[in-house]
């Protein structure tokens, strides 16, 4: 059976020169102790005194297995062991136990402050989480307490917990401490667990439940509010940012598609470098525009002003200024040398000319004896 027993802390508790807290515990004891049927395996809720009688408290072997048990805050839920020792040890139980009248005394040493700080301000009960061995057998122990069961030994200690405080008083159960460890002690006088219960009272946290003086009830749920609203608040800001981000990112979207559809597409493009390149070419032969530069438009207003003046272009629209450009070409050019070889090369003569002309065909012909009569 696993058991849990609670005692106080006694004797002096001093500070060592590595601010650990060191002292002596007396831990165990020998008599009989109430426990509820239900919790050593019998049936019902009834009361049953265990007796635990010295061959089984101070037995060597029992004794033996104090020493460097690990100290805890509470009980644990699995029992301390290797695995989980980093996880759960604040301290631990010296190499001195010893007999002192009807109890065992130990030294213990606290090395964490997590544990440390609480005794000092005056948390000062203990509970031993142990197994042994147990028969059902009725008897009178030396005291004159009648018991129905009897604790045979060996016990073996698993850890010592420091808890907050026994219900009732540092000899009675300590439920909320108690954890997985079975049996603990309960008070023998009912009246006293009853004024204990009526100053507890249940608060719902999330979902579990749990037992919190009267007093400070209306600040457990003052806080219970606050950090609802809290909560609220937080996710009612994060949903509007989260909603401006989701607006934000619409809008980048359309901005997107619409760039899209402005990326001209390959055979697009070619239209256009096609489109341009008849353009510099018209200003080429209508204007005698080389290489001309600029927008579209630059260039049809270029080949206007060459062509017909630049007041012709002064305010005047890019729609009149392509109407303009689009007479012109539809005039074209007249090339002067093509026109001279089409129509024939035509000089205009004068008298004088004529004359003079006469006269050095007869010269040229005066040798030859013969005289030309003049037309």
């Amino acid at each position: 059976m696993k058991f849990t027993d609670s005692a106080s802390l006694s004797g002096m508790m001093r500070r060592t020169a590595d601010d650990y807290l060191v002292g002596d515990v007396l831990c165990a004891r020998t008599g009989c102790q109430t426990y509820r049927a239900s919790e050593i395996g019998l049936v019902g809720d009834g009361p049953v005194t265990v007796y635990r009688p010295e061959s089984a408290v101070f037995d060597r072997a029992s004794l033996a297995t104090f020493a460097g048990k690990p100290v805890t805050l509470g009980h644990p839920a699995d029992p301390v062991n290797s695995d989980n020792w980093k996880t759960h040890a604040v301290g631990d139980i010296g190499e001195e136990i010893a007999r002192d009248g009807e109890t065992v005394r130990v030294s213990i040493k606290l090395m964490d402050a997590a544990a440390i700080k609480p005794v000092e301000g005056g948390t000062r009960q203990i509970s031993m989480g142990y197994t042994t061995p147990m028969v059902m057998q009725d008897g009178v122990a030396p005291d004159g307490t009648k018991y129905q069961a009897v604790q045979t030994g060996p016990i073996v200690i698993n850890h010592m917990a420091i808890v907050d405080r026994a219900r009732g008083g540092d000899k009675l159960r300590i439920d909320h401490d108690a954890g997985d460890w079975g049996a603990a002690p309960i008070s023998s006088n009912p009246k006293q667990e009853a004024n204990m219960a009526d100053a507890l009272k249940n608060v719902v946290l999330g979902d579990q439940a749990a037992q919190v003086a009267v007093d400070s009830v209306g600040a457990v749920e003052a806080y219970k509010a606050w950090a609802t609203k809290s909560i609220k608040d937080a996710e009612g800001g994060a949903a509007a940012k989260i909603a401006e981000k989701e607006e934000q990112i619409g809008a980048l979207k359309a901005e997107i598609d619409d760039l899209k559809k402005q990326v001209p597409t390959a055979d697009a493009l070619d239209a256009l470098v096609a489109e341009r390149a008849a353009l510099v070419a018209d200003a080429d032969k209508l204007a005698g525009l080389k290489d001309a530069k600029g927008t579209p438009a630059d260039i049809r207003k270029a080949v206007v002003a060459k062509r017909l003046g630049d007041a012709s272009v002064v305010d005047v629209s890019d729609a009149e200024i392509s109407g303009m450009f689009r007479a012109i070409k539809a005039q074209g050019v007249a090339d002067p040398f093509k026109t001279a070889i089409s129509d024939g090369v035509k000089v205009q003569v004068s008298d004088a000319d004529t004359a003079y002309t006469a006269m050095l065909a007869d010269m040229q012909t005066a040798w030859q004896g013969v005289k030309k009569e003049a037309n």
